[in-house]
């Protein structure tokens, strides 16, 4: 894997419910369970055998996007060798491990609006029945592919790709009109 450059975070306005999250080392993770077992070891955070749900543990995640399929994050001072500690293990194993730090970024929504405020732009049931906290999906905020996943009973991360920084954060702006007349 090539060394990463510098990471920075697109200009975000703080808001009280909303906020850039610092850099981060993002991996899209591809294998089978024999795969999976090499690279959790690795990586040192559990691959979800749950559809849609994400596994945390000592500043790492995995979230699982499909089958075989997972998002890997870690944050900067958990990710100094965490790739080349996953391409060790897998060495022998048949999968795909692809650095994505550099495609996209992430917000958190938060707050008592925060579930109103994505089902604005977002298809998908957010109430929290139905998407619980630890849950994680790919999908759409009105035009843009995210990936959405549950934190707390008020907050949501999502993982919004570069180019549309802009457009998701003036979007959400717009819909929290209506509650924080910012």
């Amino acid at each position: 894997m090539v060394e990463s450059a510098a990471r920075s975070v697109p200009r975000v306005a703080a808001r009280a419910w909303l906020k850039a999250m610092p850099p981060a080392l993002r991996l899209i993770f591809q294998g089978d369970s024999a795969a999976r077992s090499a690279a959790a070891a690795a990586w040192g955070v559990a691959f979800s055998d749950e559809a849609c749900r994400a596994v945390v543990g000592d500043g790492r995640a995995t979230l699982w996007l499909g089958p075989d399929e997972f998002l890997l994050l870690a944050g900067d001072s958990a990710s100094a060798n965490a790739a080349e500690s996953l391409q060790q293990a897998l060495a022998m194993t048949a999968h795909s491990l692809v650095d994505v730090s550099h495609r996209q970024f992430a917000i958190e929504v938060s707050g008592p609006h925060a579930e109103t405020i994505l089902s604005g732009a977002c298809p998908l049931d957010l109430n929290v029945a139905e998407f619980p906290v630890g849950m994680c999906t790919r999908t759409v905020l009105a035009k843009a592919d995210i990936v959405l996943w549950r934190t707390g009973p008020d907050a949501f991360h999502l993982e919004v790709w570069r180019s549309f920084s802009g457009y998701v954060t003036g979007l959400l702006s717009e819909i929290a009109l209506e509650f924080y007349g910012e």
